[in-house]
């Protein structure tokens, strides 16, 4: 009696995982949606979004780091290290 109880909680488990196997699989066959539509990122590129309170003061201090840094690279940017550009 007590193996005909594990083979049933064997076929529970087993189609269990089997299930939830499946519902992974044909879940990753669906596509991801933009949550920002075309017409809305308009509002994500307002001044009022950026991390800094000055911008003008960021440029600048954008501009002396990579003159600084022109030797290893910076950020990607050209220009010499002699703060000439």
């Amino acid at each position: 009696m007590n193996t005909t109880r594990a083979n049933r909680s064997m076929k529970r488990l087993r189609a269990l995982v089997l299930l939830t196997l499946a519902a992974v699989l044909v879940s990753g066959c669906s596509t991801v949606k933009p949550w920002v539509k075309p017409y809305e990122r308009t509002n994500l590129a307002d001044p009022i979004m950026s991390f800094s309170r000055d911008p003008v003061a960021q440029v600048y201090l954008h501009h002396v780091y990579q003159a600084r840094e022109g030797a290893r690279g910076a950020e990607g940017g050209g220009g010499g290290g002699c703060g000439c550009n």
